[in-house]
């Protein structure tokens, strides 16, 4: 695989919207070959007899138990609001009444 080049660098940062100095594009192109290099050696270790894998480990299920718990009472949960209406919250209004949803 060819080093990528400062152009290539500049391109890409045109693509990104970024600022990048003249220092900046041989720094880059450096870290971004390496990347790549990298990449091409994964890529080359993969074999067609391995399947794809999202994981290194087979998982199971990793969640709970869902379990009824205590919790809060309404009046627990409010006792420490500024203020509350009808066992809910009470927050300035932000939009107008007659805007559509």
């Amino acid at each position: 695989m060819a080093a990528i080049s400062r152009e290539e660098v500049a391109h890409l940062a045109r693509l990104s919207r970024l600022a990048v100095t003249e220092e900046e594009l041989d720094t880059f192109a450096g870290q971004l070959d390496v990347i790549l290099q990298s990449v091409a050696q994964v890529g080359e270790v993969a074999a067609a007899d391995i399947p794809p894998t999202s994981h290194s480990v087979p998982l199971t299920n990793v969640l709970r138990e869902d379990v009824v718990t205590p919790c809060l009472t309404p009046q627990e949960a409010l006792s420490g609001a500024p203020d509350a209406e009808e066992q809910r919250f009470r927050v300035p209004r932000i939009l107008d009444e007659d805007v559509a949803s």
